[in-house]
């Protein structure tokens, strides 16, 4: 009996995923506070190395890469994540990067909201760390025939991640020249495969072109700001549908069902902290087991007793969480307690086939060391969207998330959510500073 149900709305998940993403940067960006919020714009060449995702992927030349945004620089107002972090900056972006193969590569195209913070204490201003999670269309991808080798990129669009470290050359009183260095991930989050990812390494170098960026130093506006630390408990519940693809043969999207729990607490209105437990049911690894496949019927036979037992992962988890304003951008790590059904995964996509005379020969991956660590850990990173601005605190909240699930890294599924966040007594102490 087949218990699932195939998702009348093939495009659902692709258009929610846009809406949050314009929820962040309507959120975050757009909330301007006149002169109390001063904005700049920026132009940047990159140049760097693509990383071969597989063997025999394409020779690649030189990465170029140009980029232009606009960002806005929190050193006032009332935001109590602002004077957390220091008067860090937001902004959105957009470019075009070129992996140095534009026949079998090809090109990205980039939207990508960014957060920039000072990353050490103190009173340097030099130094910024920025970081964006968005989403990239890419112009080549995948295929068989005609482009077999290039075995990281299978769909248009993918998720993309970016983190550099800038330094400021020089400043003057409308212009700043700074140059970076980082790196730059694409994923399509296991929707389609082959999906190995394409990571970049790349140097930078930017005109920052300001008004007002420095006119207060940091040092004071912190001091002037915060004199007192709160601390809330949090108990949330989030239930969430994902997609995801079984192996190169089983290549047809199908849904991830999650349940989670969580407890923990809440820094300053700013930093949120907790621990929790999660449930989830792979659709692909029900219809796998249910329907007998190769591996279930020569190998793990007793998978058929209780097929949605097997295609059930539960675990525990620890999670960190940046809340500003509406929005919130998450890390989860954990340990996964029961995943059974990992085993075919891992055995399907980490074997390979070749050809002996008449014969192909398909020989699985190997369930060894390496399979343990992945199978064991899970990790989620992702953004999500509060009805009520988490500054204030609310006894009560309800988020929409967009997170990347993956197996210590490795993409999993691709997951959207729907949570509730309870919050109980506000505790505030003075600062000793």
């Amino acid at each position: 009996m087949h218990i699932f149900h195939k998702n009348p709305y093939p495009l659902l998940t692709r258009h929610l995923f846009a809406c949050i993403l314009c929820f962040y940067v309507s959120q975050l960006l757009g909330q301007k506070e006149g002169s109390e919020m001063p904005a700049s714009l920026f132009l940047q060449l990159n140049v760097g190395k693509t990383g071969a995702s597989n063997r025999g992927f394409p020779e690649t030349k030189l990465l170029k890469g140009f980029f232009m945004g606009v960002g806005w620089h929190h050193r006032y107002g009332d935001r109590e994540w602002a004077r957390q972090l220091r008067g860090p900056s937001t902004g959105l972006m957009l470019g075009i990067t070129d992996f140095g193969n534009k026949d079998k590569v090809g090109y990205a195209t980039t939207i990508m909201p960014y957060l920039e913070l000072n990353p050490f204490s103190g009173q340097n201003t030099l130094w910024k760390l920025r970081t964006g999670l968005g989403f990239s269309y890419f112009n080549k991808q995948f295929d068989p025939v005609d482009n077999p080798f290039n075995r990281a990129v299978s769909t248009k669009f993918k998720w993309s991640f970016r983190s550099l470290l800038y330094y400021d050359l020089s400043s003057f009183e409308r212009t700043t020249w700074r140059v970076g260095l980082g790196f730059i991930h694409y994923s399509n989050g296991h929707t389609s495969l082959p999906n190995q990812g394409l990571n970049a390494v790349m140097a930078s170098l930017e005109a920052d072109f300001n008004r007002g960026r420095n006119t207060v130093p940091v040092g004071s506006y912190i001091a002037d700001s915060i004199k007192t630390r709160t601390v809330q408990n949090y108990l949330s519940l989030r239930a969430g549908v994902g997609q995801n693809v079984l192996s190169e043969k089983f290549n047809d999207k199908k849904e991830v069902y999650t349940l989670a729990l969580s407890y923990g607490k809440v820094i300053n209105s700013t930093f949120k902290f907790g621990f929790g437990a999660f449930y989830r049911v792979y659709e692909h690894y029900y219809d796998y087991i249910e329907g007998n496949g190769a591996l279930v019927a020569d190998a793990y036979p007793y998978f058929r007793d209780k097929p949605f037992v097997y295609a059930s992962n539960y675990g525990i988890t620890g999670s960190a969480e940046l809340l500003m304003g509406h929005v919130g951008a998450e890390f989860n790590i954990g340990f996964n307690i029961h995943k059974p059904a990992y085993k075919i995964d891992w055995q399907l996509n980490k074997g390979y086939s070749f050809q002996s005379g008449d014969e192909t020969v398909i020989v699985l991956g190997v369930l060894d060391a390496y399979y343990e660590i992945k199978r064991s850990i899970p990790t989620r990173m992702g953004l999500k969207w509060y009805f009520i601005n988490t500054k204030k605190s609310p006894h009560h909240n309800v988020f929409l998330g967009a997170h990347i699930n993956a197996n210590l890294g490795q993409a999993d599924f691709t997951e959207l959510s729907l949570g509730y966040v309870a919050r109980f007594k506000l505790k505030t102490r003075p600062l000793k500073i």
